[in-house]
């Protein structure tokens, strides 16, 4: 642990360092210029770096900030020459007029940056407001049942992904998928809508887990022939199915090529809830599958967690995959939303605050008698902003 928040903080500090050079680097141009010019023969000219100067603060500083390193570059310039008495030759003018060029170049260039970090700006707006649109918000109390729900994307600036969730409290119980469509951009994100759909309406009429599955293969289907043809490796989805029956201490489950969840038992205890027949993802369209559904106990006090490969393929600098049982054994958390706090922050430590695929986490706690109630959020943030 200490080694990982070790490699974190020399991770942030290396990157404050990089910010404060760059930020220095337009004055420190500018001094390097006048110290250049004055102690070499008059045949050198430092006029490349004042040049510089305006030129690296475009994309990084503001307006007023970069038309004040033009300004100052050009009064250095100014200065020297007046100091050395050339000011009305020739060459110093021409100087001038180049630095002058450069600085109204610089100034566009600044305008041309900042227009384009608004529309970034813009599209990630849009882009984590039809995320949290596509998404559902399970409540923090479904069926008895405490829930927390968690979307992180590998970025802070990628909040549109294929990682998906949702609970759905019907009259065989509470159930719950967690999925991972392959690939990211609007088609996943049009894919995860149509699953979660699909699950919704699955989830209140199907008597079965495995009628479930069949529904989601068949919306999958009908939005291949939609698209046109999906190519079978671009549309599959990796999936976990739930069922928690109301006042029945069992766990039932349908698991298709997804990472298998675990249970997290109140004395630390931790059990990988492996199917005992492994089947493809959703969408393979490689012929009718056979469903299985394993059942598990759920004692009051236990915790199923559910997630994506975002949190399993998680790689260090060294390439070590994160192991969240490995990680959770021994622990015990008052609630969901502190399981998945420790988690993310855990996986982030391990990872540097590098991850490269989005994650999605669902706990959902089976209280224990007198039990309080505890809030839920369900935040969508990027590694960034940890």
């Amino acid at each position: 642990m200490w080694k990982r928040e070790k490699r974190r903080g020399k991770h942030v500090g290396s990157g404050a360092r990089t910010r404060r050079f760059v930020r220095a680097l337009p004055p420190l141009m500018i001094i390097g210029g006048l110290l250049f010019d004055v102690f070499t023969p008059p045949t050198f000219t430092a006029i490349p770096l004042f040049v510089a100067a305006p030129l690296i603060a475009a994309p990084f500083f503001s307006l007023a900030s970069t038309v004040r390193t033009g300004i100052a570059s050009m009064l250095a310039v100014i200065v020297l020459r007046l100091y050395s008495s050339t000011l009305p030759e020739a060459v110093p003018l021409i100087e001038l007029l180049t630095l002058a060029t450069v600085s109204v170049l610089a100034v566009v260039i600044n305008g041309v940056v900042r227009r384009s970090n608004e529309q970034l700006a813009s599209a990630r707006y849009i882009a984590e407001t039809a995320m949290r649109a596509v998404l559902p918000q399970p409540a923090d109390r479904t069926g008895g049942l405490q829930v927390a729900a968690r979307y992180e994307a590998a970025q802070a600036d990628e909040f549109v992904g294929g990682d998906l969730f949702a609970v759905s409290d019907t009259p065989w119980g509470v159930r719950l998928v967690v999925g991972d469509v392959r690939g990211k951009g609007l088609d996943a994100v049009e894919t995860v809508a149509v699953v979660i759909g699909a699950f919704r309406e699955a989830a209140e009429q199907e008597a079965s887990l495995e009628g479930v599955a069949g529904r989601l293969e068949r919306a999958l289907a009908r939005e291949e022939a939609r698209r046109g043809g999906l190519d079978v490796l671009e549309g599959f989805i990796t999936a976990v199915l739930a069922e928690i029956p109301s006042g029945l201490p069992r766990v039932r489950i349908v698991n298709r090529g997804h990472p298998e969840p675990i249970l997290l038992h109140p004395d630390g205890a931790l059990e990988v809830l492996r199917p005992s027949v492994p089947a493809l993802p959703l969408g393979m369209d490689l012929g009718t599958w056979p469903e299985c559904t394993d059942e598990w106990d759920l004692p009051a006090g236990t915790t199923l967690l559910l997630y994506t490969d975002g949190l399993s393929e998680a790689r260090n600098d060294e390439g070590v995959f994160y192991d969240p049982a490995a990680r959770l054994r021994g622990r015990i958390f008052p609630g969901p939303e502190e399981l998945l706090s420790a988690l993310t922050d855990d996986v982030r430590l391990h990872t540097g605050g590098e991850s490269t695929d989005d994650m999605a986490l669902l706990a959902v706690v089976r209280p224990a008698e007198g039990q309080p109630d505890r809030r839920r959020t369900v935040p969508i943030v990027g590694a960034e902003e940890a």
